[in-house]
């Protein structure tokens, strides 16, 4: 899966035809990316998760409208494949402050809340970006009941 994103997002960025306040920066990508696999780490594909995962990537991570159904067909297209964390998680230590990094791990307890079930996958993959991003685990429970109680 990470190879698809990769693609996409290299096809996304290397496209200088595109307005400069269009471009989607790496670090929102990495972001888009890491949502994706919160969707997909319980195995069940649901269509609150999707709606959730549309309008953060709106809201929240800005990405264009047009990238949308791209994003969305990657995701679907490659669930089971993913075999790394880091290139994502690097980018968003290199990039994102504190406070970033928190609402990075707010938005994926959204996702994983969103279906009305937490899966334990889902949560084993938040903790894992929450360490790799160097969020304490205070502020990753803070997250969570923020993102719960929502």
């Amino acid at each position: 899966m990470f190879n698809s994103i990769k693609a996409f997002f290299e096809e996304k960025l290397a496209n200088d035809s595109q307005p400069e306040n269009q471009l989607v920066s790496k670090t929102e990508l990495a972001c888009a990316a890491l949502l994706i696999e919160v969707i997909n780490s319980d195995h069940e594909l649901d269509e609150r998760e999707t709606e959730e995962f549309l309008a953060l990537l709106q809201s929240s991570l800005r990405i264009p409208e047009e990238d949308l159904n791209d994003m969305m067909r990657l995701a679907e297209k490659e669930a089971h494949q993913a075999t790394s964390l880091y290139e994502f998680t690097r980018l968003i230590n290199d990039e994102y402050d504190y406070t970033q990094k928190m609402k990075l791990v707010e938005n994926m307890w959204r996702v994983a809340f969103s279906d009305q079930k937490l899966d334990k996958y889902e949560e084993a993959l938040i903790r894992k970006v929450a360490d790799l991003i160097y969020v304490s685990h205070q502020d990753f429970i803070k997250t969570k009941l923020a993102a719960r109680d929502s």
